[in-house]
């Protein structure tokens, strides 16, 4: 019974034991589940910490990855480069890891000198996690850096905006901020453009970005810029610019002015004198306006290309008198008003159709408001409403009112394609998307009579200077004088030529300032002739070939833009 007994209660003693380590090793498992469940608690926050603060958190000596978006390419109307992104170093610092900051601000201003050590000081002695040191800087200077090693200072690679040609297409490109964010010309334009017009020209708001291609010829426009920065040197000019464009598309093949900048270097932007004089610089250009006036009396039909006009006299309003440059005292045709640039002729031809109708004229030819171009930089015209007698008189030849250079080249692509007003434009567009828009202002009669006036001008009267042989030229000279303290300056004039070519099938329109010419030698003038004309003559003879306009010496070209009504009475 005894043994009975005994063997009961060990079996009662071992089912308990086994009951208690059962129940410790269920503590155990739960203890480790709630230990494994916390730690990977841990983990995951850290993790989405880290994701959260992905510059702050960085292991010393890696460089991180770009934090700004890419631009896209900006390339020529053939696909060479005008704006690319390269990737450049920047520093930053976190503070909070700094061991020594009088140490870190020695050896980085040792590097960088030009950082103020005040102004470094405060940036390192915080707790923050990120904070700019240093954009932009060279592969050099990240080396030598690198070296310091420096626990908390790290390099992160930014998109940097950078620009070829440098100062060729200042005023076309613009600029970008240290953020790669535009901030003028077409780099300022792409980014306030909506998602649509995005997509349409082919880009999108994200790191593969399509290039975009713009209107310009880089070939024209290196070249039209050099011989800008000659006649800086060679009529000791203040300033000078230039446009052309193509009179059936309305597309900007060159555009420059001068002084200009380097967008690499944007603050250089912010000198004196360096703004965009073809769109937002605004001038009474002259003679050039003679061209507008012909037009306008030759459209309306109440002036015929065969009518003289009297100019033995000054033309009379009370106590004033307006009389010719170099008058020729004697009763002028319609081609020679034009060709010897008469200002009495040229009243009294804006006297038949009225000052009422004049100043209309100038509306319909888009002389009012800012220039239509993508560029940010613009200007509106200063353009009476209505013209009195005497405002009439001066603006048919060009004084009294001011419009921006861009303004006067639309109208003149106008004048000699047909009558066609084509709105100028930065992007590539082809005839037929530019006729859909366009509108006609003259009558394909009046283009003609206005194509051969000009190309009479640049054979035999001011523009001959313009005119390399066998190119077909047509153009006007404007001298304008400049007002200085109220009133016209006899010293100081801006030469303007506007010019179109070839006038046997015109395709470009070009305009060329030059500001306060001086005489380049003592057998020269100071008028647009002598510098703005001959500018014009230089760029055209180097361009041309490039353009597809190879010269050509058939007489018979220039004979057969005579209107018939001129051969009739046999005055070719």
């Amino acid at each position: 019974m005894s043994d009975l007994g005994t063997t009961h209660s060990s079996t009662i003693t071992l089912e308990g034991a086994r009951k208690a380590r059962r129940h410790m090793t269920q503590s155990r498992i739960r203890l480790s589940l709630i230990v494994a469940l916390l730690l990977f608690g841990v983990v995951g926050a850290r993790l989405i910490n880290i994701a959260n603060t992905e510059v702050a958190e960085n292991n010393s000596g890696h460089e991180r990855p770009a934090l700004t978006a890419t631009r896209p390419e900006i390339l020529d109307r053939s696909g060479r480069q005008l704006a690319v992104d390269i990737q450049v170093p920047s520093l930053f610092a976190e503070p909070r890891r700094i061991v020594d900051v009088d140490e870190a601000v020695d050896a980085l201003s040792a590097e960088l000198p030009q950082m103020d050590k005040k102004l470094l000081r405060e940036r390192l002695d915080g707790d923050e996690g990120f904070v700019w040191l240093q954009r932009e800087l060279t592969p050099q200077q990240k080396a030598r850096i690198l070296r310091l090693g420096i626990p908390g200072v790290d390099f992160v690679t930014e998109s940097r905006r950078f620009y070829p040609g440098g100062a060729v297409a200042s005023h076309i490109l613009g600029a970008v901020n240290v953020d790669n964010v535009g901030i003028a010309g077409i780099e300022r334009y792409l980014d306030g453009q909506d998602v649509a017009l995005l997509q349409e020209l082919g880009l999108a708001r994200n790191r593969s970005l399509q290039p975009v291609n713009l209107s310009i010829d880089l070939r024209v426009q290196h070249i039209m810029h050099n011989q800008l920065m000659d006649a800086l040197d060679r009529y000791q000019a203040i300033a000078a610019a230039g446009v052309m464009m193509d009179v059936n598309t309305g597309e900007i093949v060159a555009l420059v002015s001068l002084p200009d900048f380097d967008p690499n270097e944007p603050a250089s932007a912010l000198e004196e004198g360096r703004l965009n004089r073809i769109t937002a610089g605004k001038f009474e250009l002259g003679s050039v306006f003679k061209t507008m006036t012909m037009a306008a009396t030759l459209d309306s039909g109440k002036v015929q290309i065969t009518d003289k006009f009297d100019a033995t006299k000054a033309v009379r309003f009370g106590r004033f008198s307006i009389g010719d440059f170099h008058g020729k005292n004697r009763v002028l045709s319609v081609p020679e008003v034009y060709k010897y640039s008469s200002n009495i002729g040229t009243i009294k031809m804006m006297q038949m159709i009225g000052k009422d109708a004049y100043r209309s004229f100038l509306g319909k030819m888009g002389f009012e408001g800012a220039p239509t171009i993508e560029l940010p930089e613009r200007t509106s015209s200063k353009i009476a409403d209505s013209f009195g007698e005497v405002e009439a008189a001066t603006a048919s030849f060009g004084h009294g009112f001011s419009v921006t250079p861009l303004h006067l080249a639309t109208a003149i692509s106008a004048l000699v394609n047909g009558g066609n007003y084509v709105e100028p434009t930065l992007f590539p567009r082809d005839e037929i998307a530019a006729l859909s828009s366009a509108k006609q202002v003259v009558s394909e009669r009046t283009s003609n009579y206005i194509r051969y006036l000009m190309r009479l001008n640049a054979l035999e009267g001011s523009g001959r200077k313009a005119s390399p042989d066998g190119y077909r030229v047509g153009g006007k000279t404007g001298t304008a004088e400049k007002v200085v303290d109220g009133k016209y300056s006899s010293d100081k004039s801006l030469a303007v030529f506007a010019s179109a070519f070839p006038m046997d099938a015109p395709k470009y329109a070009m305009v060329i300032l030059v500001d306060e010419p001086k005489r380049e030698n003592e057998q020269s003038g100071r008028t647009a002739a002598w510098n703005a004309g001959e500018v014009t003559g230089r760029i055209i003879e180097k361009v041309a070939p490039m353009l597809g306009v190879m010269p050509n010496h058939d007489p018979e070209i220039d004979a057969q833009l005579v209107p018939v009504e001129l051969r009739q009475l046999g005055e070719i």
